[in-house]
């Protein structure tokens, strides 16, 4: 009997008539629940907030995709922008390089190599869009004909060709795209026909006639030259012929016999003794992607010793880079001077919003140190692009910017033709930080795009930033880069993982692989194959 009452008056505490008959004792309970429940809630409200500001892993199932709400409907946005610029092209320039979209008409400038479409073929595959990609694939197996009377950029028609064609049979595995990157790279070799190896600009297609234009003097342009060794190291690993990288190699190692100490470069270089010509040194316009390539061509061959050069002739044009950083008044922004001789002129070109992105990309092959004072840098020098697009009554970029004392930036040449740069360092920066406020500031753009640049027959880009006056191009970089980019920027990091795949200077995803599997014996790289997948799914 004594253990029935000693149950009973333990269970006494559960029955609810025993606290209504105690209200001090219920409150006491209630404010206990309360605290205990309220300290639960703050500290899942601080590890979620660490995932979201620290991680670079978005919010994902177990499968891996994307479920967070307010990046799946900006990525379907930025997906539904290339489908309405790849559809006014399909209807109004269909196989020529360029539309313009005000006169419902196609272009050829880049002498009818299909530029758009062949730049669109990778952002269509990644985005999804199979029967817009099939469709292309048919266009470039029985319509793309190199065999041109034309003389042709050989950096352009490296990046935007040889670079499109390559990734999309990196991503699709069919052969047909190696063949033509094969065909047209065979065209462009002569222009290497030089007593240096350094590259003649341009290149008659048919004739094989090489020269560089007039207006350089003569002398090659320093990005042209040194920004075809992605590309034709890759195809070089997919064909097993080698003579493509040789020739594309033997450029970085001649321009490394005389490397200067600062590692900065004049934008030209004389072709007969690779020697460069007094000239400005930038990293904007004519000097920007040498040095993108530098670090590129490292992480392409997986950070080997066999690439080392490359890196630490990068690391050397870093150190100059920080030279030529200035702070305007009086709000601070950082940006990169251009030199002249001994000079330094406070100018700064929108093309050089891509050293914020290369920066984070380079940021792994420094001790932590140096490797915070590099990121620090790319931060700093991305808020001053930010801005180039929130100082104007549009809130899109003028094409370069100069810097007054006390007057901060001030627009210099007024247009802007829907380039990439500053977009393509937010999706590093938030890559490699998982700062959302790098996904807000590149949605805030892409509305920009929206609100101006956009009419019912594509996209164009604006005369003037200030007065909002439309152009008549639909550049064929918006659909390779911009909108890519911004689609990336809002996708899981798996999608095009930066372990996997490095970005052309025309956001081509190349994949990686490594060097010392290149077979001696000619025995070319092979693709992700199809079974991998039909299209990328998020």
């Amino acid at each position: 009997m004594a253990r029935s009452r000693s149950s009973s008056s333990r269970w006494k505490f559960l029955h609810p008539s025993y606290y209504l008959k105690r209200p001090k004792r219920l409150a006491s309970i209630f404010i206990v629940f309360v605290l205990a429940t309220v300290s639960v809630w703050e500290r899942q409200s601080l590890v979620r907030e660490h995932e979201v500001r620290f991680s670079s892993h978005r919010i994902t199932n177990k499968n891996g995709f994307d479920v967070d709400p307010v990046n799946i409907e900006r990525r379907e946005k930025v997906k539904e922008a290339m489908r309405h610029a790849w559809k006014s092209y399909e209807i109004y320039a269909w196989g020529q390089d360029e539309l313009q979209p005000q006169t419902k008409n196609g272009v050829n400038s880049f002498g009818g190599l299909g530029a758009t479409l062949i730049d669109s073929l990778d952002t269509l595959y990644i985005m999804g869009l199979k029967e817009e990609f099939e469709k292309a694939r048919e266009w470039v197996a029985n319509s793309l004909d190199f065999n041109k009377d034309y003389e042709a950029s050989v950096f352009e028609t490296t990046i935007r060709v040889v670079g499109g064609l390559l990734s999309a049979y990196d991503l699709s595995g069919d052969k047909i795209f190696l063949e033509k990157a094969k065909d047209i790279g065979d065209r462009l070799l002569p222009a290497w026909g030089t007593p240096s190896g350094i590259p003649y600009n341009r290149i008659n297609l048919v004739h094989g006639n090489a020269h560089n234009s007039a207006w350089t003097g003569g002398d090659s342009i320093l990005a042209d030259s040194g920004t075809e060794q992605l590309e034709f190291i890759a195809l070089s690993q997919r064909t097993g012929d080698p003579k493509y990288q040789q020739k594309a190699e033997n450029v970085i190692s001649q321009l490394r016999k005389s490397f200067p100490s600062d590692g900065l470069l004049p934008i030209f270089i004389n072709p007969h003794t690779g020697s460069a010509s007094y000239s400005t040194v930038t990293f904007g316009a004519m000097g920007d992607s040498f040095y993108e390539y530098l670090l590129k061509v490292w992480i392409q061959g997986n950070r080997t010793e066999e690439v080392k050069q490359y890196r630490e002739m990068w690391e050397t044009s870093m150190e100059g880079l920080t030279s030529l950083v200035r702070r305007s008044t009086p709000s601070s922004f950082t940006y990169i001077c251009e030199k002249n001789s001994d000079s330094l002129s406070d100018k700064m070109d929108e093309l050089a919003c891509f050293v914020p992105g290369m920066l984070a990309l380079g940021v792994s092959g420094y001790g932590e140190d140096k490797a915070d004072k590099i990121l620090s840098l790319a931060k700093e020098l991305a808020w001053t692009c930010y801005n180039f697009y929130q100082s104007t009554p549009t809130k899109l970029a003028g094409e370069n910017y100069f810097f007054h004392p006390g007057l901060d930036m001030t627009v210099g040449t007024s247009w802007n033709i829907l380039r990439p740069e500053t977009i393509e360092s937010l999706m590093y920066l938030w890559r490699f930080t998982g700062n959302k406020t790098y996904q807000d500031w590149g949605w805030n753009i892409f509305q920009a795009f929206e609100k101006n640049s956009r009419i019912e027959t594509g996209y164009v880009g604006l005369k003037d930033v200030n007065t909002g006056t439309k152009d008549n191009m639909m550049q064929s970089f918006f659909l390779a880069e911009t909108l890519k980019y911004l689609y990336l920027l809002f996708s899981p990091p798996s999608v095009i993982s930066l372990d996997d795949w490095v970005f052309n200077t025309e956001a081509h995803p190349l994949r990686i692989v490594h060097r010392n599997s290149e077979s001696k014996q000619g025995t070319p790289i092979k693709p992700l194959g199809r079974k991998h997948g039909n299209f990328l799914q998020h």
